[in-house]
């Protein structure tokens, strides 16, 4: 059959049709996230207006406007920009987990990494730990060590037992109950002061952005890319079973490391300059799953796209719901999480999200 017949074909006509469906997809989940980002832009204690936001965007942070400079680029875009970079990068970590773990709960929270992050900080802020860096940096510091730590932990725990899923997600749940206690045990011991910034600290929250906590997420992202986008195809192929993609020629465990090392440097990144931020790494991978289904190809960008539109218009609600004292962000993801979660998995069950 000649290439021509083949691209006439009722499959191949489908199959056009399908991946055409998912692009059309990706790019209202993309319109999404620039609605959510204006509206988190135009809203914020300051009370500046939504008429000024474009006049003063386009001016640059040099504009005339002084106040109104100040308050988009120094205040505003640092934590948008966090907010779209970590929604993003749990978004993506999460995809991730659940695919090398074949379990549709997986995500940075449920295996213990946030919780390893949020006892890295708590140690920096109780012992005021120094580093040889900007005291702005010890905190984030210390949480991506943590996290690293948890992931390390998690991994070898794995290879001395085989590294099955199995034993990867039970290892994953004994690790955020171990460093969940070790919270609970400097909140204890640490003053009514230092309990307060700890406590802030785990609620999550984008308000700790700065350019150059972006810039750092940024570069760490966009190393990891490169690697996620040449195992797109293996990781499409471990959805249909180990066995099937075994056959196919993806050595399974080898990939698995790969992700897990990755997923954690994703992790780490976002979690270090925001705080523990729940349910995006959950949600945002069965979202993008529904939308434009199984072939990473398509759900890779979904699920950061989707990431970043949920943490920005948690964002945008946080602030719009308590505009004089700006919610945490990690208090709104939890709390809207949950509904969001179980209609997504509705939707998918009728068939309505194919």
């Amino acid at each position: 059959m000649s290439d021509a017949a083949v691209l006439a074909s009722p499959a191949s006509g489908t199959a056009r049709s399908g991946a055409t469906g998912k692009l059309v997809a990706l790019a209202l989940c993309g319109l999404a996230l620039v609605a959510a980002l204006a509206v988190d832009l135009s809203t914020g204690p300051s009370g500046m207006p939504f008429e000024t936001l474009v006049p003063t965007l386009l001016a640059g942070p040099h504009g005339a406007d002084r106040m109104a400079a100040t308050i988009l680029w120094q205040l505003r875009m640092p934590e948008a920009a966090m907010a779209t970079l970590v929604g993003a990068c749990l978004g993506l970590s999460g995809l991730q987990m659940q695919t090398i773990l074949d379990n549709p709960l997986a995500s940075p929270f449920t295996l213990g990494f946030s919780a390893a992050a949020g006892f890295g900080a708590a140690v920096a802020i109780l012992f005021e730990l120094s580093l040889p860096l900007p005291a702005l940096y010890a905190i984030p510091v210390a949480a991506f060590a943590m996290t690293l730590l948890a992931a390390a932990i998690v991994y070898l725990i794995a290879r001395m037992t085989g590294a099955s899923p199995e034993v990867l997600v039970l290892a994953g749940i004994a690790v955020l109950f171990f460093f969940q206690s070790l919270q609970s045990f400097l909140q204890y011991m640490a003053s009514p002061e230092v309990l307060q910034q700890i406590v802030f600290w785990l609620f999550g929250s984008l308000q700790k952005a700065t350019w150059s906590g972006v810039l750092t997420v940024s570069v760490i992202l966009a190393l990891t890319l490169p690697f996620i986008i040449r195992d797109c195809w293996q990781m499409t192929a471990l959805r249909l079973g180990e066995d099937n993609a075994a056959s196919l020629g993806v050595k399974t465990w080898a990939l698995r490391r790969r992700t897990f090392v990755l997923t954690a440097l994703l992790t780490a990144a976002a979690v270090s300059f925001t705080g523990t931020i729940g349910f995006i790494g959950l949600i945002a991978p069965h979202a993008a799953r529904a939308l434009v289904g199984e072939d990473h190809r398509f759900a890779l960008p979904m699920s950061a796209l989707a990431g970043a539109a949920m943490l920005a218009g948690a964002s945008a609600f946080g602030k719009a719901v308590s505009p004089g004292g700006v919610i945490p962000v990690g208090i709104v993801t939890a709390v809207i999480g949950v509904p969001v979660l179980f209609a997504i998995l509705i939707f998918a069950k009728k068939g309505r999200l194919a």
